[in-house]
């Protein structure tokens, strides 16, 4: 049997698809599966490249606005509030 013939982890598509799909309800798991990726987890197996590398392309997006709303939303009591001039 080779080393590839063997299935992939998290019902058989691999850590990097199953954080993929699963990260559009916990976020989080594309934090982990970009760690991962960068970690060179796929050096492991390199079918699981190209799910990592889908979810830290997702990441980047979804951590930018969460950054972005961050710091442009003033922290006030009361939540933060919207001024529109007229």
């Amino acid at each position: 049997m080779g080393m590839f013939d063997k299935p992939l982890p998290c019902f058989g598509c691999g850590i990097g698809w199953f954080s993929l799909l699963l990260g559009f309800v916990f976020p989080l798991m594309w934090y982990y599966a970009t760690i991962l990726y960068f970690g060179n987890y796929y050096q492991r197996d390199p079918r699981e490249r190209a799910g990592l590398a889908a979810s830290a392309i997702a990441f980047l997006p979804v951590h930018s606005v969460s950054l972005l709303l961050l710091r442009v939303l003033p922290r006030t009591k009361g939540g933060p509030r919207i001024y529109v001039e007229f």
